[in-house]
């Protein structure tokens, strides 16, 4: 994997070049000798990696000293540039200051030119051992995307075996299979229709697909057939050739002729044959590129008769792109249950018998690991199975070997392999961001915000023109997601995910990858967890252990060459103070410092505000109390995060970080529940200068008009958090708001709390705006109102990128239905009102809300009455009703909501609530209302205060619908 880090360094080494390389006087020719030679090795460390498991320790040894070189030259220029790039002192003291520091730095200029020679030669005796190299194993010297043969090898068998599956062998495949066979078999589509099955490797894609593609009634329905495996290096001829060989199989002899045509004229001999041939059926298994749709497509003819492709593939891009020209339908494939997980792990292992009450445990906890994937079910019980049944400490060495058994010539190798060829074909920046979450541990719920920000501050992210560095951040988590190599958890609105793991096993494979490169360091604080080798990125893991008195033994880390210090969920306060005292001392090249939820840091070392290369300060969740006006030294400071702090107020000196992009500082007025909102800080009056700013959250705006008219400097916002606003100031926001014209953000709280909020007046207009209304504020996706309102502001009725909308505390009248204005915006997806409205009735009606998906009502307390009339809120999932005391009857019409998936009642009336849990007769008629919805969900606090939350169906329903 040292191809990965070759990479980034070169492109720090353009970037130095192009920004400081004055600094460099005569040096700089050396530093581009040093960059073009690691330029030259880059082509061939590609294939040379690739050989890398087959290769001669010599060749892996040659690869390392590659990954280490290029390490080191980072590591000579950024200290450099931390040494001479300052800025220049004025006056009197400032040419005192200027003399000493030349001398003083004239020993260092000869220090670092010594350094660059040394690594000149060192990359000179390398670039000899590339040539050797090239010559020894016919590695050519030009880029290659082709995989290893072993990669290749584990590929096909694994192919191959799927194939060949037993149907009776499998499980949880009856339903998908039905599915499937309904959706190629639908009388009213005749012309193509494509049906694409995406998820990620080991799901079971082509198991399933091979068993829809055999299935008796798909054979008589589907007289042409044929099954073509594509794979990540497909030979396009080759598989044209293979495509018109099964076409004619069992029909008439192949013409010779095929060999001899070109691509184009395969294609147009395979669209002959097919508009010839009838109603045909075509499995294209393993497309792993859109590119290959867009080429295919044009053999496939579209005539009338019912014609089907089906595809399999880890990559949702592909999924999209081959149904969105067609009738199509997308089947995501999901993980196995629980129980048909156990099912297939005690086929494997027992011959179909139960597991030994001796083994329960140990298997399940295996069994967990999984997650449902087959592949890993059936890799695992294979290497159980060889186990003795009576011997429980042999199972419980598998445990705890798991990740050992998938690296090398491991019994789960294989796995290992399949789940690494979707990493193999990730582009360099995305493999380099994947490698990266394995920061985290096991389960982990990550949060995307703070992830994307961390690749950004970890220079992973690649500047693109026109673009800001967040949203190129936030379309390589899209991509990995698209691959099936992140899954989502929880979306924060549609769009924007909040929340995502890494599957377990995949997380393993990661581990291995990130540990070959020295990537990442994670340390619990046991002693057995200190490495030799330099450390760049040191990460903090919690310890399961209780015994602490390892932590007073001081590390032997090597910090000089520390890149990022990250602390992951509650670390040990004694191992984080010990290790932030040790970096603060030692490591002049941090550019990453994430103290995220260390609750008892409660004040930074002074030696951090020396830190000149420090990018990214992370003190969400921390005991800080206040920020020091050494902040001002941290010139390349990008982001401060501030949020869920004690600070209140930030010192004048914030103003000169002028590269400063985000800026978070608030804590939550009431920590059990966020309608509340949050305390802002106090912001110097001329905040305005920060002009780099994107992310302003939360300032506190109840001194007045200045500060808001401040905000109006900020023309680079993509996100803005205001708490405390003024009545009065109102309009004055209105017009600093329309000065932002890329806003994609705006939260905007009154003085208050809950019911006691001041009104919120934003029902004005600059009157710049008067002949182009509909352009303020046209790029807002999230709205956030927090406070009285005497009306909705008039602009909110045109926003219409708007995805999500919360109110809260609003308190509108009767005669101000909040709906009437809001349920024609195009892309409103969520919306959450909370206090908002005192009418006794809701009604959405037909046409309305066509793209809604998530709604929460909370204590609409007023409310009586809701009704939805046929045609309204068609593509609603989940419908959320809490604290709405008087409606004791469900909403009138709520059987037209036939997408609902969830409905949550939570604390509503008891008439409603014993209604519904005494009545559940699949003859009563708020039965037949719901009988739809796959989750209802019923909670409620008991005489005795106990919270208890009960599903209205019974187990046999639930089961049915899952």
């Amino acid at each position: 994997m040292a191809e990965t880090v070759l990479s980034f360094v070169l492109r720090q080494l353009s970037t130095f070049l192009r920004e400081e390389g004055r600094l460099l006087g005569r040096r700089r020719r050396e530093v581009q000798f040093i960059r073009d030679e690691l330029e030259q090795m880059r082509a061939f460390l590609r294939e040379a990696e690739a050989k890398e498991e087959d290769a001669q320790p010599t060749l892996q040894q040659w690869i390392k000293q590659v990954r280490d070189a290029a390490y080191d030259t980072e590591d000579i220029l950024d200290e450099f540039v931390a040494r001479f790039a300052r800025h220049p002192a004025t006056g009197f003291y400032g040419s005192v200051r200027r003399i000493f520091s030349s001398i003083k730095n004239l020993r260092a200029r000869h220090r670092v030119a010594s350094e660059i020679q040394s690594i000149q030669s060192r990359i000179k005796s390398i670039s000899e051992g590339h040539q050797r190299y090239q010559s020894e194993y016919g590695i050519s010297a030009q880029a290659s995307n082709s995989l290893s043969a072993v990669n290749n090898t584990t590929w096909r068998y694994s192919r191959d075996d799927a194939l060949l599956v037993e149907e009776a062998k499998l499980v949880g495949i009856d339903q998908p299979k039905n599915h499937l066979i309904s959706e190629l078999l639908e009388a009213d589509d005749h012309q193509l229709k494509v049906v694409s099955v995406v998820g990620m490797g080991g799901l079971g894609k082509t198991t399933l697909v091979k068993r829809v593609h055999e299935d008796p009634e798909v054979r008589r329905h589907f007289p042409v057939r044929a099954w073509v495996t594509v794979s990540q290096t497909c030979d396009f001829q080759y598989l044209l050739k293979d495509l018109i060989r099964q076409l004619h199989e069992g029909k008439k002899p192949v013409p010779q002729s095929i060999e001899s045509l070109n691509t184009t004229e395969l294609k147009k001999f395979v669209k002959d044959f097919l508009q010839q041939a009838g109603r045909y059926a075509i499995v294209f298994d393993d497309v792993w590129d859109v590119e290959f749709w867009n080429i295919i497509k044009f053999a496939l003819p579209e005539s009338t008769h019912g014609n089907r492709v089906m595809l399999t593939t880890r990559k949702a891009d592909v999924a999209s792109a081959s149904c969105t020209e067609s009738l199509g339908y997308i089947h995501r494939m999901e993980p196995l249950s629980f129980e048909d997980s156990w099912t297939l792990f005690c086929n494997k292992i027992f011959k179909g018998n139960s597991c030994p009450g001796h083994l329960m445990d140990v298997a399940k906890v295996i069994l967990v690991k999984c997650e449902g994937l087959p592949l890993a079910i059936l890799a695992i019980s294979g290497l159980l199975a060889l186990k003795d049944v009576n011997r429980t400490e042999e199972w419980e060495m598998v445990r705890c070997s798991l990740g050992g058994e998938l690296e090398g010539t491991g019994k789960l190798d294989r796995v290992e392999k399949i789940l690494s060829l979707s990493y193999s074909d990730l582009p360099l920046h995305l493999k380099t961001c994947l490698l990266y979450t394995s920061i985290y541990p096991e389960d982990y719920q990550i949060e995307c915000y703070r992830l994307i920000n961390l690749w950004i501050a970890e220079r992973f992210v690649e500047w693109r023109e026109g673009m800001r560095i967040e949203d190129v951040a936030w379309g390589y988590l899209s991509e990995l997601i698209s691959r099936s190599l992140i899954q989502v958890t929880e979306m924060f609105y549609e769009g924007l995910p909040d929340y995502c793991r890494i599957h377990d096993l995949l997380r393993e494979v990661i581990l291995l990858k990130s540990r070959e490169q020295n990537m990442i360091t994670i340390t619990t604080g046991q002693p057995t967890m200190w490495p030799s080798e330099k450390v760049r990125r040191l990460v903090v893991h919690s310890s399961s252990s209780n015994n602490t008195q390892h932590h007073q033994q001081r590390p032997n880390y090597c910090f000089d060459h520390l890149r990022s210090f990250v602390t992951v969920g509650s670390t040990d306060p004694v191992l984080s103070k010990m290790l932030l005292s040790e970096i603060s001392r030692n490591s002049k090249l941090l550019k990453v410092l994430d103290l995220s939820d260390q609750e008892t840091q409660e004040e930074l070392p002074n030696e951090i505000f020396k830190m000149f290369h420090l990018k990214h300060l992370n003190l969400y969740g921390t005991g800080v109390e206040r920020v020091p006006k050494a902040i001002g030294k941290l010139q390349h400071l990008e982001h401060l995060n501030l949020g869920n702090t004690r600070v209140r107020g930030l010192p004048m000196e914030i103003l000169k970080l002028q590269k400063l992009r985000v800026l978070r500082g608030y804590q939550l007025v009431d920590s059990s529940d966020h309608d509340y909102g949050s305390h802002g800080f106090k912001a110097p009056s001329n905040i305005g200068g920060l002009l780099a700013l994107e992310i302003l959250n939360c300032v506190d705006a109840s001194s007045g008009s200045t500060i808001i008219k401040e905000i109006g400097k900020l023309t680079q916002l993509r996100e803005l958090r205001i708490t405390k606003l003024r009545r009065e100031d109102g309009k004055e926001l209105c017009s600093s708001l329309a000065n932002i014209p890329s806003l994609r953000e705006l939260s905007v709280d009154s003085i208050g709390k809950g019911v006691d909020h001041e009104i919120i007046d934003l029902n004005h207009h600059h009157p710049s705006l008067s002949s182009s209304s509909s352009l303020f504020l046209q790029f807002l996706r999230l709205l956030i109102l927090r406070g009285r309102l005497e009306k909705m502001p008039q602009w909110v009725a045109r926003l219409h990128g708007l995805v999500r909308l919360d109110l809260n505390w609003s308190g509108l009248r009767g005669e101000e239905d909040p709906l009437e204005s809001l349920q024609h915006l195009p892309n409103l997806s969520k919306i959450n009102f909370c206090g908002s409205y005192q009418g006794e009735g809701l009604c959405f009606k037909a046409g309305g809300f066509l793209n809604l998906k998530w709604m929460h009502l909370k204590r609409l307390e007023g409310l009586r009455w809701m009704r939805v009339e046929k045609g309204a809120l068609p593509r609603l999932q989940i419908l959320s009703l809490q604290l709405l005391p008087l409606l004791e009857e469900l909403p009138l019409g709520i059987q037209h909501l036939i997408q609902l998936q969830r409905l949550y009642l939570y604390e509503m009336s008891s008439q409603l609530r014993e209604k519904l849990l005494e009545n559940q007769k699949e003859e009563s008629e708020d039965y037949t209302r719901i009988a739809h919805i796959p989750e209802i969900l019923i909670g409620y606090y008991t005489d005795d205060g106990e919270w208890r939350r009960r599903s209205l169906w019974a187990k046999e329903k639930k089961k049915k619908k899952t």
